[in-house]
């Protein structure tokens, strides 16, 4: 009892100090008391946000009629899973699995909450290599990836029935005709974010941080005053300048335009497709054009991650190898949640023709960092787009004085 009270009082410290850096969209908090469930010797148990949960219990009713181990399922809002067992599991009240985004990994791998995960190199094949990417982790696969997701292009068919076009430079003056001709009161939508446009940013040269050795991200390379990076800021300021995109236009706002029929493009993620599908707009989904470089979409990777401290790891790690990554299950879990399967063998089963576009995207990108340092992006960058699109100041300033603010936070906190 005593030990679950002070869990308790730090759940709710925790509550209290608790917030985000990460892209709004992304999400799901709960209000509700939370009770742990932990991590029990012959009792599998399993932390996930509701939108899976009757997949799962089929999966784990399989698991238990092979070896006789229940599994045990508690839902809570997807923001949650981690805020909880960062604070659980070191006080031995974690499940043995959690499932979750790949850029939690950082954090709950540099506090030793992660047990890595052994694929064999045939099972480890059927998977997309950018799924593996986002969850390695100093060399290390510490989470067993199913969905990923990336930004593309939704395009108002009626407007453009030839499509995207294949150049950005293309896609740029079409948009400006369209506006021009009075067939769309906006020609492209851009959310005012790094996350939106790290795409961009990529494609002309620039990016966030740089790569080392090894292929990791290097939070000591930070790239966005490069040469790249302030040629994608001067990008954007020329859109804004030549009214591609427009000043005040946040996410809720470009959705209703594109469900209006008044945005010919809108940048963003699968998140929006069952909302645009509600309208009778006919829409298309394609990869960002081709700009100086290949565009490179961050890519956001759901997984399945082991507790370290399970007292179950070997049937954790069963549950994982042996029952989720099947082809049978995998098809189960993205037909719960439409998305894009990081599983490939099923990729044709259950990828409509918008899915498909939004798999291409994911296709030319690069996962998100999950590096601990990116935390000092978000807020700076966003704001340097902010100030582009808003017009007050000149881009190459305002990347500079953003990269400052990542290297001086950075330092801070080493």
């Amino acid at each position: 009892m005593k030990k679950f009270f002070r869990f308790s009082l730090l759940l709710a410290i925790v509550a209290m100090l608790a917030g985000t850096v990460a892209p709004a969209f992304a999400q799901d908090p709960t209000a509700t008391p939370f009770e742990p469930v932990p991590s029990e010797e012959g009792v599998l148990t399993i932390w996930i946000n509701l939108e899976r949960v009757a997949v799962i219990e089929e999966i784990g009713k399989e698991f238990e009629a092979k070896y006789g181990v229940p599994v045990r399922i508690q839902t809570m809002g997807f923001g949650d899973v981690r805020n909880n067992f960062n604070i659980a599991a070191p006080a031995g009240e974690g499940p043995d699995i959690i499932i979750g985004a790949h850029d939690w990994i950082g954090q709950l791998y540099s506090n030793g909450l992660l047990a890595p995960i052994e694929l064999s190199d045939e099972l480890k094949a059927k998977f997309d290599p950018v799924s593996l990417d986002g969850f390695t982790y100093e060399g290390k696969l510490v989470g067993l990836p199913y969905q990923t997701e990336a930004v593309a292009v939704y395009y108002n068919k009626d407007l453009m029935p030839d499509g995207v076009p294949a150049t950005w430079a293309e896609t740029v003056d079409l948009a400006k005709k369209l506006v021009a001709d009075g067939k769309a009161e906006a020609g492209l939508g851009l959310n005012p974010d790094y996350y939106h446009n790290h795409a961009l940013f990529t494609g002309f040269g620039g990016g966030v941080f740089g790569r080392d050795e090894v292929g990791a991200y290097d939070p000591k390379n930070v790239l966005l005053d490069s040469e790249g990076s302030i040629a994608a800021a001067a990008e954007l300021d020329r859109l804004v300048k030549e009214g591609v995109l427009k000043d005040g236009l946040g996410y809720d706002q470009l959705r209703d335009l594109f469900k209006s029929g008044k945005l010919a493009m809108w940048i963003t993620g699968p998140w929006a497709l069952l909302d645009i599908r509600t309208t009778d707009i006919k829409f298309g989904v394609a990869p960002i054009p081709m700009m100086a470089q290949t565009p490179k979409p961050f890519v956001g990777v759901q997984g399945f991650m082991v507790n370290a401290l399970s007292k179950n790891l070997l049937l954790a790690q069963a549950f994982l190898t042996e029952f989720i990554a099947t082809d049978e299950n995998m098809v189960k879990i993205i037909k719960a949640q439409p998305g894009i399967p990081a599983y490939t063998p099923i990729i044709d089963e259950v990828a409509d023709a918008d899915i498909q576009g939004f798999a291409a995207s994911v296709a030319n990108g690069e996962p998100m960092p999950a590096i601990p340092e990116m935390s000092a992006v978000w807020n700076s960058v966003g704001s340097a787009i902010t100030l582009i699109i808003q017009q007050k100041e000149a881009p190459d300033k305002v990347m500079t004085d953003a990269a400052k603010a990542i290297r001086d936070e950075i330092a801070k906190s080493n």
